[in-house]
């Protein structure tokens, strides 16, 4: 039996009937169309506060003020100063980063392009995974020619726990990429960087360490980018020299291994399963199985450190021909992970730069508070080694690569 639809029925069906009519009693909802900032309506004079919006400051001088110009005397300069935050009740002291350790935000298209790739092609960068300072200064250079990228190998995830690296950890990170060898290099050739830095997290979960697929990464890479320099930043390989040896003669340009801190505060810095000694063995036998291979390692200070204990630990790396060694500024990434000891003024790194060189006999150091393993590698690899082997009579197939890439950058 029909029963006639009730009066709320009848009108929902109207409402959603393409065809009826009293669906234009609707009312349409309003769109207002936004206008570009400091830009008048048709027929309107731009206003003053149009004009002081137009030549107000960019967003990085609104992040980062000018400085006063006043210069400031060395001691002010190198005092560190102090700051009471929290609620009422909780409030605590922190100290401030010095001025010589603040570095601006990154910006500019160079910059935003290669992270636009790294995405594209699902490849990581130690720049970013450990939170580098210096990422806006060897990413977002003029000439992409003259930019250092560090590319991190086989995933982001690690297998120990440094106490200073921000770096995710687990026990069973995720398989190895087969095809990023491959997608590595492709990315490489098409940035036409002129130097770059390939490491890796720590894989004590394969028998190899990794070896294999970072010797293949740079194979590839010689490949299709003849004249690129490439730096190997790796890790121990647990102490298997074999391991170091598949690397060594892979093709790289630099092959460098970071002891981080000196001998005696090794246990409390870096994981239990990296050794102050393992490390130098890994330096000394990548040098004996391919003689003429420069050699490179870095330091970190600000932990507790004493003078003598870093004239030590230069001795040791001297005794096995190290050839290159950096000093940076510890800087803690979260609060999970060491405290800063101390902060290290820049005379002080500039004292340790003279040293390893002038007295220790160092072929290069780079020394500074925002100095890290792979800063600005390409220009002091280049300006600073390589050319000085070859004006030594030092000739090799790493110099020429070396002086065709810095025509290249010249050119550029």
């Amino acid at each position: 039996m029909a029963t006639a639809a009730s009066p709320v029925c009848r009108s929902t069906r109207a409402l959603f009937n393409p065809t009826n009519t009293v669906r234009q009693s609707i009312p349409r909802p309003i769109t207002h169309r936004r206008r570009p900032y400091a830009t008048a309506a048709p027929g309107r004079p731009v206003t003053t506060f149009q004009d002081k919006l137009n030549t107000g400051p960019s967003f990085s001088e609104f992040i980062s003020p000018p400085i006063d110009d006043v210069p400031l005397s060395p001691e002010d300069a190198l005092e560190l100063r102090t700051a009471i935050v929290g609620p009422a009740g909780s409030k605590r002291t922190i100290t401030r980063l010095p001025s010589w350790l603040k570095t601006p935000i990154p910006t500019g298209d160079n910059f935003k392009k290669i992270r636009s790739d790294l995405r594209g092609l699902n490849l990581h960068t130690v720049c970013e995974e450990a939170r580098c300072p210096n990422i806006s200064d060897c990413w977002g250079g003029d000439s992409k020619s003259a930019a250092t990228a560090t590319i991190m190998l086989m995933g982001d995830t690690c297998t120990r726990g440094c106490r200073f690296c921000s770096v995710k950890t687990s026990k069973t990170p995720p398989p190895l990429d087969p095809h990023e060898p491959e997608h590595t290099a492709e990315a490489l050739s098409r940035w036409g960087l002129g130097y770059v830095v390939l490491t890796s997290v720590d894989r004590d979960d394969l028998k190899d360490g990794g070896a294999n697929h970072f010797a293949e990464t740079i194979r590839k890479i010689k490949h299709k980018a003849p004249t690129m320099l490439v730096e190997a930043l790796t890790g121990d390989y647990a102490g298997d020299l074999q391991m170091v040896e598949l690397v060594a003669k892979s093709g790289l340009d630099v092959y460098a291994h970071n002891i981080e801190t000196v001998e005696e505060l090794t246990p409390f810095v870096r994981d239990r399963r990296a050794k102050f000694r393992q490390s130098l063995e890994v330096l000394k036998h990548a040098k004996d199985v391919k003689p003429g291979l420069i050699t490179k390692t870095s330091m970190m200070l600000g932990l507790g450190e004493t003078e003598e204990q870093i004239w030590h630990a230069l001795r040791e790396l001297r005794k096995i021909n190290v050839d290159v060694v950096t000093f940076g500024q510890y800087m803690r990434p979260t609060k999970r992970h060491m405290k800063v000891h101390e902060y290290i003024p820049p005379a002080t790194f500039e004292m340790w730069r003279k040293r390893a060189v002038d007295e220790l006999g160092f072929l290069y150091c780079a020394s500074g508070p925002l100095v890290r393993s792979s800063y600005k590698a390409g220009e002091a690899f280049i300006e600073n080694v390589l050319k000085k082997r070859a004006g030594d009579g030092q000739s090799s197939a790493t110099a020429v690569a070396a002086h065709d890439a810095a025509e290249t950058f010249t050119s550029v």
